[in-house]
């Protein structure tokens, strides 16, 4: 069973939500952040990415950047954040282009993240789980959630519809993306049946945020579990209302190949047509551009009883990536680079256009897929999951 815990949130005043919100960290530069951010000092970025406020030439993870950090996030409190007054659950609505994705806001057990009963599907890298680690202990704060999901439970969906119904907004704005954020808080009387309800749940499964789960358990060892270190601030979702887009790649290089010869050695594997749809329509398939054209592939050989070896992304690497195109490990080589589904098809024909060699358009992961992994206790390939909409940073913060 999970255990979900109500917390004292930090929320930002309703009319000041919107300048305070923030895409998580990791979707960009540090360029991309400080433009930004630019013209507000109340942008979340000033917490979660501080080294914007420094010159260029101090890394990333230089003991100022967290200091910063720290002391941006105690501005914030004393202007446009301020602590709940007793611990609730939440709950916190993204619609993006007209579909609605609704989801509790709580925390979860780091002993059952060690147990696996919050479970992961991916892979974490040691200078990311070391930077997020230093940041929870500098600023004693869990700054951004992790996205989490659930099979449907029908009790929960109750709770949150009543919820939306007869609860003022806690804050409602529609970001300069078009999505519209909007919080509530789940009434008191409401809090032991969402406790019960999440009782019932067998697992939690991380959609995105492995690196936060992962520095928030390693923050708790630390900090010996105290106070609500053994907590982790979380987002969690049913999986029927969410959406994974595609994660596509670009190939630098055909490794040596003409066009031809690599059409011909990829027509090994699978059924090539020509003028395909830049977008595959079902799963085993994949679309490539190439030479100013859009080929199909349609998968020959598919490994349904291994639910990693099953997925495209695994078709791909291990039957044209790694065999045609040299690739030998995608989290590595400098030849690949991964492009989110949000960019679109025009962005991979842009970018061959301009001087790189093929691009593959995939078919979306599913989340039972993902839940199939997760159960399997397997890591997917990287960069197998694109989520959208993003939660944004600083609506819910977590104090430990």
């Amino acid at each position: 069973m999970a255990t979900v815990y109500p917390f004292c949130a930090c929320l930002p005043k309703p009319e000041l939500a919107s300048q305070v919100a923030s895409l998580p960290y990791d979707v960009y530069t540090r360029a991309e952040a400080r433009a930004t951010a630019e013209g507000n000092p109340l942008s979340f970025l000033r917490v979660t990415l501080s080294d914007i406020e420094l010159p260029d030439e101090v890394s990333s993870y230089d003991a100022t950047v967290y200091e910063r950090a720290a002391a941006n996030w105690q501005k914030l409190l004393g202007t446009a954040v301020q602590p709940d007054a007793a611990p609730s659950y939440y709950v916190y609505s993204l619609v993006m282009d007209g579909r609605c994705q609704t989801g509790i806001v709580g925390c979860v057990s780091v002993d059952e993240y060690n147990a696996g009963i919050v479970r992961k599907h991916e892979r974490t890298r040691q200078e990311k789980e070391d930077d997020r680690t230093r940041h929870i202990l500098t600023t004693k704060a869990q700054t951004g959630p992790v996205f989490l999901a659930y099979r449907d439970v029908a009790a929960l969906d109750h709770i949150v519809e009543r919820t939306r119904a007869e609860e003022t907004p806690i804050f409602d704005f529609t970001a300069a993306d078009g999505i519209r954020h909007t919080g509530w808080r789940i009434n008191a009387k409401d809090a032991e049946e969402v406790r019960k309800a999440f009782e019932a749940v067998p697992i939690l499964y991380i959609a995105d945020g492995h690196h936060r789960a992962t520095a928030a358990a390693r923050s708790c060892e630390q900090l010996h579990g105290a106070g609500e270190s053994g907590r982790t601030l979380a987002v969690i979702f049913p999986s029927s209302q969410l959406k994974i887009l595609a994660y596509n790649r670009v190939v630098k290089d055909l490794n040596g190949l003409t066009k031809e010869q690599f059409l011909a050695e990829v027509a090994k594997v699978g059924e090539v047509t020509e003028n395909a749809p830049a977008v595959p329509q079902a799963a085993g398939e994949v679309s490539f551009f190439l030479d100013g054209k859009w080929y199909g592939l349609r998968f020959r050989e598919r490994h349904q009883e291994n639910p990693i070896e099953a997925l495209d992304v695994s078709l791909l690497q291990n039957q044209v990536l790694q065999p045609v195109l040299g690739i030998e490990n995608p989290r590595t080589d400098k030849r690949i680079d991964f492009v989110g589904g949000i960019r679109g098809t025009a962005e991979l024909e842009r970018r061959v256009n301009a001087g790189e060699a093929v691009a593959f358009s995939m078919y979306p992961t599913s989340l039972e897929q993902l839940m199939d992994v997760a159960d399997a206790n397997g890591i997917m390939p990287p960069k197998s999951t694109w989520f959208e909409p993003k939660l944004r940073d600083g609506l819910f913060t977590h104090q430990i």
